[in-house]
């Protein structure tokens, strides 16, 4: 097991489940329930499960059969065709109809696996589409509202047009960040630079308790002005003194005032947290709503380590109709940077609008402010709601060559998926980010009514495990989660 440095941070590598005394000859059995995001990179999605065992699992001394056993299940919750591109594990397919796929392995092994399962596959399309799935609350939820997502895919064209854009990078130099954090970073942002092409426009802001210009206006993202930004940050990004995000944020937010033929994006990198992170997520909510003529800026946020407040990121971002994404061990700082910039900067809808809405009550959307939609990253609006849903959902938005956009979703009603299950973990973090920015005892009640009722641990529960025999009982008991004082879990 890689140990964490200084406590700060992270890297899971190995997952032991400690399991007390039994008697010689027992059988028994592990179940694990892993829940994780899909990735989505160039039209795939891409799963990855841990799937390495130790040699020092098997008993020394003896010959054991050993066997492995795979079954995959897919639900796109589409009826497009769905395609396997790639898979670690020779899997035979066992099903195959519009949107979804069932595959299996197994296999007599020598030595168990060495390698994670991996599987990757498209949801075929040469255009932008999307739906909505309905869903009404299981017998003993304890929200009684329907349930709805509403999802638009990119498609599969790779050469669809993105729009212009006016980046502005908001880093963080504080003390904090000295040695391999600031050294990871500058790799990251010298390589996002390199993904801009000559009509964007960019600056940099470097920041302590003061804050630092690249330059004094947005700069044409040419070869030379790249290079010199890198000189720039080489000489510059040196790690010391405190943390003031707000400086700099306002500084980015006139830096941006006048785009208007663009997609503005802020995008803030920390390790830290400030006292007054609430002020900020106010300032940027009340300067996004105030009726701008001009497109707002998009904040994307970016935290690094166990350190920081990843609910005042998360929220800052949903306010600021941009993405959120996070690292805690040193050696994903570049590549997870990278890619969510590639994502955040890759805008082919803007100014998204959800209509024939207004007839529902008691609506939650998450995320609250709809965000662009990328051609690195689906689209995807979940909630609650009361009434009756329309037969059609009309979307509208801009397109990069500033004609509009707009699609008529058809409604279905979901049999064969748990949208709850499906949309926990991010329904919970939402809330739980919203109840930090509130300070709202009610909304810290209410994550811990979700927890418990999808077994998914959250700032307010923790799991509790109950080991049986199973001679002993009929039916052995799941593990279950209780309700705690506040407690904080990074996942």
């Amino acid at each position: 097991m890689a140990k964490a440095k200084d406590g700060y941070y992270l890297k899971s590598q190995i997952y032991i489940v400690k399991i007390p005394q039994f008697k010689g000859g027992s059988i028994f059995s592990v179940k694990i329930r892993w829940s994780q995001k899909i990735l989505f990179h160039d039209g795939e999605f891409c799963l990855n499960i841990p799937f390495c065992f130790p040699k020092y699992v098997n008993p020394v001394g003896r010959s054991i059969s050993k066997k492995e056993k795979i079954f995959l299940k897919l639900n796109s919750g589409t009826a497009n065709e769905v395609l396997c591109k790639a898979t670690s594990h020779p899997l035979k397919g066992v099903m195959h109809q519009a949107g979804k796929l069932s595959l299996s392995y197994e296999a007599e092994v020598p030595a168990w696996s060495s390698t994670d399962f991996s599987f990757s596959y498209t949801v075929s399309s040469s255009d932008i589409f999307g739906g909505v799935l309905l869903q009404s609350p299981f017998l003993r939820d304890f929200d009684e509202r329907e349930i709805f997502c509403l999802y638009l895919y990119p498609g599969d064209f790779l050469d669809r047009k993105v729009f212009k854009k006016d980046v502005v990078f908001v880093v963080d130099i504080s003390a904090s960040m000295k040695g391999s954090p600031l050294e990871n970073v500058k790799n990251a942002l010298v390589g996002s630079l390199s993904q801009l092409n000559p009509q964007d426009r960019f600056n940099i802001i470097a920041f302590n308790g003061e804050a630092y210009l690249f330059s004094q206006s947005m700069e044409p993202a040419t070869v030379e002005a790249i290079l010199k930004a890198a000189k720039w940050v080489d000489t510059t990004f040196i790690a010391n003194g405190g943390t003031n995000i707000m400086l700099p944020l306002t500084q980015a937010m006139t830096l941006l005032r006048k785009s208007s033929d663009s997609v503005p994006l802020i995008f803030l990198v920390t390790d830290g947290s400030v006292e007054d992170e609430r002020e900020i997520c106010e300032f940027v909510k009340s300067y996004v709503t105030s009726g701008h003529s001009v497109r707002t800026p998009r904040i994307c946020t970016f935290g690094i380590g166990l350190y920081c407040n990843h609910y005042f990121l998360q929220m800052l971002a949903q306010v600021g109709r941009g993405r959120y994404d996070a690292v805690y061990d040193l050696d994903s700082i570049d590549t997870r940077m990278q890619s969510l910039f590639s994502t955040a900067s890759s805008v082919i809808v803007a100014d998204i609008t959800i209509k024939s809405l207004e007839g529902l009550d008691s609506q939650e959307f998450f995320p609250t402010h709809i965000p662009d939609l990328s051609s690195g990253s689906p689209l995807i609006i979940s909630g609650r709601y009361n009434g009756t849903f329309p037969e059609l959902v009309k979307v509208t938005g801009t397109l990069a060559d500033r004609t509009s956009f707009a699609v008529d979703l058809k409604v279905k009603r979901e049999k064969d998926m748990k949208l709850t299950y499906v949309f926990s973990k991010r329904h919970i973090d939402l809330v739980t980010a919203r109840a930090w920015l509130l300070e709202s005892q009610e909304l810290e009640e209410k994550v811990s009514k979700m927890s418990i009722q999808n077994n998914v641990p959250s700032e307010y529960t923790f799991m509790e495990m109950i080991l049986v025999n199973k001679n002993d009982v009929k039916k052995e008991p799941e593990p279950f989660l209780l309700q705690k004082v506040p407690w904080y879990l990074n996942t």
